[in-house]
């Protein structure tokens, strides 16, 4: 495919906006406003996406019906609340490449990685070592730490932590292949992100979930920064299980429902160690309130409790957006948005940032983790001052991610020329 051949001028900006399929949704988002009362260059929807119009009106018809029905919302409601988390089983299925029958929203991403972890870390004498990014968001790294001692192995020895090559900022595919290969027969777990959440780089899953199959190991994804960016392929790509939020590009509002993902050739295995609730029952004598578990089929299998529906309402509210837009479509917009910012970044003066996110379209997402000359802390505050958000990382980096349902190229334009600004001073 031939690159986009950009410019760095209003007219082609706005060229590139008015030619934009996906332009319409950028209307149906609340947008947060700068000091000045317009809406802000938000960029920073891989930490938290704006609220979808929607999700007020959806919230508040649950209010309603609680307050106009009480329990029997349950059965009687606009959307009755027993099955309501089914409403977005087929939406978020299409966002992650799955199956329905091998996803469903519940708890949190933590919550559910360890709950994923009681299932497919099943450590022996010979494999019981867990496989990771060395630079994991940290609390995947203290997740699987805890778990390794819960079953009674020290940290250190039973992780391993792949780590960039010296003066590198992110890791070689083929260093990632050929670590699980060399370590494979005495790895039980191989768990790690899609995309790393401080340098922006965008992992193979089918070929990691390939050749750690090959060798025994079980695979886990963590998909916090892929979920909603990345065109994904669950399914055909076969890991084991995977995790995710949906606050950052899913836009579920904060704290909102993670989602778990458990391949299709594990559906029908109650045999399959889990921490055991009633939601995760089977539906049809869930309410007869027998003593003996018998798992639904499906990730639902692993559902403890019933889920909050008001987060559920919010969630719904964007992944309606995501159905109508398509990954496919979302995905393309991204890799040019994405291109735009690079392009122009690449105009700044030299020595002024550093773009440590790979240049491989294929190795990243939506965002650009960027290193500044000076101090970036100054930088940001000198950004979110003239209306621009992004977010900074420990020890310097500013990440900025233009995301496709509601950011623009002029969006993009804005940050950079402000950026400009800065750097010719």
């Amino acid at each position: 495919m031939t690159p986009p051949v950009y410019e760095s001028s209003d007219a082609f900006v706005l060229g590139l906006d008015a030619q934009d399929p996906l332009r319409p949704f950028r209307d149906e988002f609340l947008h947060v406003a700068s000091a000045s009362g317009a809406p802000a260059v938000y960029l920073a929807g891989n930490s938290l996406g704006i609220q979808p119009r929607k999700a007020r009106k959806y919230v508040q018809m649950e209010m309603e019906d609680w307050e106009r029905l009480g329990v029997e919302g349950h059965v009687h409601g606009r959307h009755p609340w027993l099955p309501y988390h089914e409403l977005l089983t087929d939406q978020v299925a299409r966002v992650v490449g799955a199956q329905p029958l091998e996803v469903v929203v519940m708890n949190t991403l933590s919550v559910n990685l360890h709950l994923m972890m009681v299932s497919f870390y099943r450590p022996t004498r010979e494999r019981f070592k867990i496989l990771i990014e060395g630079g994991a968001f940290p609390s995947d790294q203290y997740a699987v730490a805890s778990q390794a001692r819960f079953h009674g192995y020290d940290p250190k020895e039973a992780i391993i932590r792949l780590e960039p090559r010296e003066g590198e900022d992110t890791l070689r595919p083929e260093d990632i292949l050929e670590a699980v290969e060399r370590h494979g027969k005495e790895v039980a777990l191989v768990m790690m992100g899609s995309v790393n959440y401080l340098t922006g780089q965008a992992f193979d899953l089918r070929a990691i979930t390939r050749v750690a199959h090959a060798q025994g190991c079980k695979v886990g994804f963590d998909l916090a920064h892929g979920a909603g960016n990345l065109k994904l392929s669950l399914h055909d790509d076969g890991p084991d299980f995977a995790v995710w939020c949906s606050y950052k590009y899913l836009n579920g509002g904060p704290g909102s429902l993670g989602g778990v993902f458990v391949h299709e050739r594990h559906a029908r295995s109650p045999e399959l160690p889990r921490f055991e609730g009633w939601w995760g029952h089977n539906k049809a004598t869930r309410f007869e309130m027998g003593p003996t578990f018998d798992p639904l089929p499906g990730a639902e299998g692993w559902q403890l409790s019933n889920p909050p529906i008001f987060q559920l309402a919010a969630l719904r509210a964007s992944l309606e957006l995501f159905d109508k837009a398509t990954m496919e479509a979302l995905r393309a917009k991204s890799e040019k948005l994405t291109g735009f910012m690079e392009f122009l970044l690449d105009r700044l003066p030299a020595g002024f940032v550093t773009i440590t996110t790979p240049r491989d379209p294929k190795q990243r997402g939506a965002q650009l983790s960027l290193r500044f000359k000076g101090e970036p802390r100054r930088l940001l505050q000198r950004l979110s001052t003239a209306g621009i958000i992004c977010d900074f990382r420990e020890p310097d980096i500013i990440r900025a991610a233009p995301a496709p349902l509601y950011n623009t190229y002029l969006d993009v334009f804005r940050f950079v020329k402000a950026l400009e600004a800065h750097a010719l001073e």
